[in-house]
């Protein structure tokens, strides 16, 4: 999207590890939202003439030495701004509070006293409990502040300055561990910001379209077309917009799971009337990835190849200037692109080479997991498709840890096919974000038939998330753990260990590589 809405609010992140879970609520209230670095000039942030700002928490001290910080001009720009933790004490001591460590550090969930309920309570009741994360503490307001909550650690847990609309809350209320949190948020919105509910998928499809046809004009555009729910929105709403100047290309790469190219042929035919070009390419990636173990290597490659496949296949089409993508805003964002470090780079974000031969059409790009199949709803997509489990761009290769080969493939394709046939028949497919199979280039002692044998543990990874920029292991039966455990190790040659991962993101993330 290349413009935003009308009304929007800007949350500047600080490093928080919730900040995202702020722009997921507040969009949440049907108010578009877009996370920045907080060192974002004051003078680019005017210009994006937002309606509100929120000032995200962060792990940082405001006192210590080269703490982040922000210019005070801000908050004389007469647009109303809530500060979250850190950032209610960064608000505070900018304008001439007083910011301590605290005598005792608050984490977890805790009572909240609120004093003046103001714009931002109203309607919530006098006694609350919140989350808090916090070491400092907030011991005076700056001049023109009123204390509008407390607990028994924090003398100022939430300050409001109702004349020129600035607020703090010590406590973090984008958490569900805040269960009013939300209401709060809607409350600094609508009371505070004047913002109106207007958010919505309708909405963003129609304003899409509109860009869409203005940024390509009469070009060409080809898209790429995986199978999963990211690319096949993105194509069904370029298709939306420019109708037959828009052609899919299926790259079969030889990293797909079992049977999945033929679904995406057949399901494509059912669903959409756009041309398809359908190519094994299957061989060429082998050979990119031939003594490849780095992850990131591997992206790389995959995404450089995947392009030079659409430039070839392209010519074929004529003219053709753009490549549209599935890219989402966790992509953008893990790939590096706010205050948060790289994690990985993303196959459609940071894994394409610099020389293109297209300009890139990314319409998805400031919409969560979410919103895509909300927006995928709203196109028309069948349920099938519309939350069908994320795949990554470059497939398999980044679920088998180490080197690529023919061989590990054909192992991890038939240890991933039992394991969605057992999620699916114990009815868990639609409650869980992701599940899927990890080869491990280990091998561990068993015993089979009475004979030592030596081969491959695989790793299952089930997890639960609303946004996947976090996520939680699935806590899954332990009868389906043993049926599949028991049909892996019986009916994969080379595999004799199943293991469960039981860590959430965050510390680690949902893929392996």
């Amino acid at each position: 999207m290349a413009s935003s809405p009308s009304q929007t609010v800007l949350v500047l992140d600080f490093g928080a590890q919730y900040s995202q879970l702020i722009a997921r609520r507040i969009r949440e209230c049907h108010v578009y939202c877009e996370l920045l670095p907080y060192s974002t000039p004051p003078e680019q942030i005017a210009a994006r003439r937002p309606k509100g700002i929120v000032l995200s928490g962060g792990p940082d001290s405001v006192y210590a030495a080269g703490a982040p910080s922000i210019d005070p001009a801000l908050f004389a720009q007469g647009v109303p701004v809530l500060g979250i933790c850190y950032g209610m004490q960064l608000m505070a001591r900018q304008l001439g509070g007083e910011v301590v460590p605290g005598a005792q550090r608050e984490f977890g969930k805790t009572e909240l006293r609120v004093e003046r309920p103001g714009a931002l309570f109203a309607g919530l009741n006098d006694h609350l409990v919140c989350w808090m994360s916090h070491g400092d503490r907030v011991d005076l307001p700056p001049p023109g502040f009123e204390v509008a909550a407390r607990t028994e650690n924090a003398p100022v847990a939430a300050m409001a300055d109702m004349e020129r609309r600035l607020f703090g809350v010590q406590f973090h209320p984008e958490v569900t561990h805040t269960p009013w949190g939300t209401e709060l948020l809607r409350n600094f919105l609508e009371r505070a910001c004047g913002c109106e509910p207007t958010w919505t998928m309708s909405a963003f499809a129609e304003q899409a379209v509109a860009e869409i046809r203005k940024t390509v004009g009469q070009e060409r555009v080809v898209c790429g077309l995986s199978g999963g729910v990211d690319s096949a929105v993105a194509a069904a709403l370029v298709y939306r917009a420019i109708g037959d100047q828009l052609t899919c290309i299926f790259v079969d790469h030889g990293l797909l799971r079992q049977g999945e190219a033929e679904t995406v042929r057949e399901t494509f035919a059912e669903h959409f009337h756009v041309p398809l070009v359908a190519v094994d390419a299957s061989e060429r990636f082998l050979e990119r990835l031939r003594g490849v173990t780095d992850p990131e290597q591997k992206r790389k490659r995959i995404g450089e190849e995947f392009v030079r496949v659409f430039e070839e296949e392209a010519r074929g089409l004529g003219q053709v200037a753009f490549l549209a993508q599935g890219t989402l805003y966790p992509d953008v964002i893990e790939s590096g692109s706010s205050t948060a470090a790289t994690i990985k780079t993303h196959h459609n974000v940071g894994g394409l080479p610099e020389a293109m031969d297209f300009k890139l059409l990314e319409p998805l790009r400031w919409l969560f997991k979410d919103e895509v199949r909300a927006l995928g709803t709203e196109l028309g997509l069948p349920d099938e498709m519309v939350w069908r489990h994320p795949f990554p761009g470059p497939g398999l290769a980044i679920r088998i840890i180490g080197e690529v080969t023919r061989e590990r493939l054909d192992t991890l394709r038939t240890v991933d096919a039992i394991v969605l046939q057992e999620v699916r028949r114990a009815g868990l497919y639609r409650e869980l974000a992701q599940v899927f199979a990890v080869l491990t280039p280990v091998r561990s002692v068993g015993v089979m038939g009475d004979q030592r044998t030596y081969a491959h543990p695989v790793v299952l990874r089930a997890v639960t998330s609303e946004d996947f920029m976090t996520a939680d292991w699935a806590r899954l039966p332990y009868e389906l753990l043993e049926r599949i455990s028991s049909r892996v190790v019986n009916e994969v040659p080379g595999v004799n260990r199943l293991l469960y991962d039981v860590t959430s993101k965050p510390p680690a993330t949902i893929e392996w590589e």
